[in-house]
């Protein structure tokens, strides 16, 4: 029986891939879950491994060749396998007999990724090849441009292979280690010397290919990964070893010379995750397609202030939830919004689009950089609502927790710098919507008070919109609300 080894199924966005590196060759005996090809996108290297044990009869397209998804490649005979060697039977009887309960291996895969979300990249694995793990514990941190997936264990057991090691993009549903379920640390199969040193373990497809590339074998590369893996920092390294015996003092390399100018200092160069070059790529796209204008105000918050003060400790014995300034914003936001629609609008194409609901984005400070989860309905909200959902989300974005939906949508972004030490700044917007509001550190003034001077805690306010829908009378009138509305807050509760 034969079977045909296809290309795996590309992505929407790609039309073809390229044969990379075949690792077998016609004739080749091969084991099922082998890897037998890399097939490279100009995205990803995907990893074709056998679906079952036999012989390779036919390779049809060679290392360089283009090729479509699904596209035959290779025919795999099946069962011939089965005569190995005499040597690998008598190896394979004098392995110890499987109980009933035997070890039986589970794929980790990478879970469905959203639509709009293409690949990802595995951002840390917290086990290594050997490690006990329990069902549900946390094996691996999947990370989006948006969210970070963690894969848990669907059983307990020991962790078998690691396929793809941090930093390797990976597709939805693709396979990146094994799980021996039921095994127990002792009965996990210590690797051999062999592979130990074997490139194929230690390296992934693209490392591989550019030790290719550069002559190198895994004997040359001195690994500084989990486990003694490969990166490309390690191969550019073995490159710029000095040679033993060079045949002439040639003028040095830009990285001998830098490492001179350093001298004794140090530094380090990590890739940027793709929560930064998505935040990155977002603001260039903010700031170079929108006529984005600032302007400013500033709040008395001694009313505030004082409402907290008088009405702290029985709000939260009441609500369980302490009183912060941000529920006092939000409600000053979602009035001003509905007094002003084009601010809570955005632009489609030539269409302006008016939201007659208010999602409220609260930008957030996390270990991956900034991300803006939405408060939905922000209106309907209560004070104590407000603060018990802002709670929530900063939580979540604190530990990585936030979903697909909670992270999509928005209709207008609050920002408070003040909570670390910022007096004014002029925030940038965030696409597609056409305005954000800046918060600041609350500081005390001397201030004019009815041919008065008086020290009053006062705070600036910034608004950026988009000039191409909010005109400027507009854009002040809105702030204008929002100082009011801040400095007389009874006018949240009358609604006026």
């Amino acid at each position: 029986m034969t079977t045909e080894i296809k290309v795996p199924v590309l992505p929407e966005s790609v039309a073809d891939a390229t044969i990379a590196t075949w690792h077998v060759q016609v004739g080749d005996k091969v084991t099922r879950d082998q890897v037998l090809v890399d097939i490279e996108t100009d995205k990803v290297v995907l990893e074709v491994p056998a679906t079952s044990d036999g012989v390779i009869s036919e390779i049809s397209q060679t290392e360089g060749a283009t090729v479509l998804g699904e596209q035959v490649i290779a025919i795999l005979s099946e069962g011939e396998s089965e005569s190995a060697s005499p040597a690998k039977a008598e190896a394979s009887a004098s392995a110890p007999k499987a109980s009933a309960g035997a070890a039986k291996v589970i794929d980790i895969v990478v879970p469905v990724l959203p639509e709009s979300v293409a690949d990802a990249t595995v951002a840390s694995w917290h086990v290594a090849e050997g490690d006990t793990v329990t069902v549900d514990q946390n094996l691996v941190d999947i990370e989006t441009d948006k969210v970070v997936l963690e894969v848990v264990a669907q059983d307990s057991g020991v962790i078998g292979k690691i396929l793809h090691a941090e930093g390797d993009t990976v597709l939805g549903e693709q396979k990146i280690g094994e799980l021996n379920a039921g095994a127990s640390a002792s009965e996990a199969p210590a690797a051999s010397a062999e592979e130990a040193i074997s490139s194929d373990e230690l390296a992934s497809p693209s490392v591989r290919r550019l030790m290719t590339e550069k002559g190198l074998t895994a004997n040359d590369v001195v690994g500084t990964g989990k486990g003694g893996r490969i990166s490309k920092a390690d191969v550019e390294a073995a490159l710029n070893k000095p040679k033993s015996a060079p045949e002439k003092a040639a003028a040095p390399a830009p990285a001998a010379q830098a490492a001179a100018a350093l001298g004794e200092r140090t530094q380090k160069r990590v890739p940027m995750t793709r929560l930064r070059k998505t935040i990155a790529t977002r603001l260039l796209e903010a700031k170079n397609s929108t006529a984005m204008l600032t302007t400013f105000n500033e709040v008395n918050m001694k009313p505030i202030m004082d409402l907290r003060k008088q009405y702290k400790d029985v709000f939260e014995k009441t609500h369980d939830t302490r009183l912060g300034f941000m529920s006092f914003y939000v409600k000053a936001v979602t009035e001003a919004l509905k007094r002003y629609p084009a601010v809570n609008a955005s632009i489609d194409g030539d269409d302006i689009v008016y939201h007659n609901f208010f999602d409220v984005s609260i930008a957030v400070s996390t270990p991956r950089g900034l991300v803006t989860p939405v408060l939905r309905d922000a209106d309907q909200l209560s004070m104590a609502g407000i603060e018990n959902g802002i709670r929530d989300l900063a939580i979540k974005g604190r530990d990585g927790k936030l979903t697909m939906d909670e992270m999509q949508g928005g209709n207008f972004t609050i920002t408070n710098g003040g909570v670390f030490g910022s007096l004014i700044s002029t925030p940038i917007l965030n696409l597609p919507q056409a305005a954000i509001l800046g918060m600041h550190k609350i500081q005390d003034r001397p201030m004019a008070v009815d041919g008065k001077v008086e020290i009053l805690p006062m705070m600036y306010l910034a608004l950026s919109y988009d000039h191409r829908l909010i005109d400027g009378k507009e854009s002040v009138g809105f702030l204008v609300t929002i100082k009011e509305l801040l400095e007389d807050p009874a006018r949240l509760l009358l609604n006026i």
